[in-house]
């Protein structure tokens, strides 16, 4: 059963940057693995665009899909089109309504490709 097995625990540096304090431990069906976004990596959440409605709308609302999403893409762990799917099955592991995930995921299809790998 997919599953977070650890809590998100960051803290913010000086630099303006989210850092992880601790692993961030998730089960995954879909990956059928165990993905570990380890302690000191630097994330910035889900980037939902500063517009207000669309921020209102998704901002904040999956940071820790958001952070295993940001750590295979910076890693390449996975494909892309894989890591995408991780993130929307930990969206739904984590009870993100389907009214929310879908367009996210649907974003991060239209234009990840701008950010797969580059970290």
């Amino acid at each position: 059963m997919s599953r977070f097995l650890t809590t998100l625990c960051v803290v913010h540096d000086r630099c303006g940057r989210w850092v992880l304090s601790s692993p961030l431990v998730y089960h995954s069906d879909v990956a059928k693995q165990i993905i570990v976004a380890p302690f000191g990596f630097s994330t910035d959440f889900a980037s939902v665009p500063r517009m207000p409605l669309a921020y209102l709308l998704f901002g904040g609302v999956a940071t820790e899909p958001a952070v295993i999403h940001d750590y295979l893409y910076a890693t390449g762990g996975l494909p892309r089109h894989m890591a995408d799917a991780v993130l929307l099955e930990a969206m739904k592991t984590i009870g993100v309504p389907a009214w929310r995930r879908w367009p996210m995921w649907a974003a991060v299809r239209l234009a990840g490709w701008l950010f797969f790998g580059q970290r």
